[in-house]
């Protein structure tokens, strides 16, 4: 199994947490990471999304439908993450848009198998193959792009 575990882009400050959109900034980075991420994907693969809308937003960048799952909200359990990719026994990629620290804590547990709130900046990703312990395939700041 590939899983991505992308943060969603940077976003309004303030207001209703689920409800808060990207600025054009998290816009522009989006849809560099997207850009990217398209080249190097597999032609087929699952889409997952927090239902908070600078999650979603993110998503959407792909171009794909995006399946929206509650259980990666804001405040996610590193539990509830895996359970929601399919982890480990799905078949392909799953790219999962969510947030901090909770992907940052999910990636601490699949690459070094310790709790810990490892940083992915706004708009950043990991991608991880296998089973744990994980490879990493690779690390992106939409910075770099």
């Amino acid at each position: 199994m590939d899983l991505i575990l992308w943060r969603h882009a940077e976003a309004e400050e303030g207001g209703n947490d689920l409800a808060r959109e990207l600025t054009p900034k998290g816009e522009k980075q989006a849809a560099r990471v997207a850009q990217w991420l398209l080249q190097r994907l597999p032609a087929r693969f699952s889409l997952i999304s927090s239902p908070a809308a600078r999650a979603q937003q993110t998503a959407q960048a792909l171009g794909i439908p995006v399946k929206t799952s509650k259980d990666i909200a804001p405040g996610a359990a590193v539990s509830a993450i895996l359970k929601a990719a399919g982890w480990p026994d799905y078949k392909g990629t799953v790219v999962m848009v969510g947030h901090q620290p909770d992907l940052g804590r999910a990636v601490a547990h699949l690459v070094a198998g310790v709790c810990s709130e490892w940083h992915i900046e706004k708009g950043g990703f990991w991608w991880l193959s296998g089973e744990a312990p994980v490879a990493v395939r690779a690390v992106l700041s939409p910075d770099l792009l």
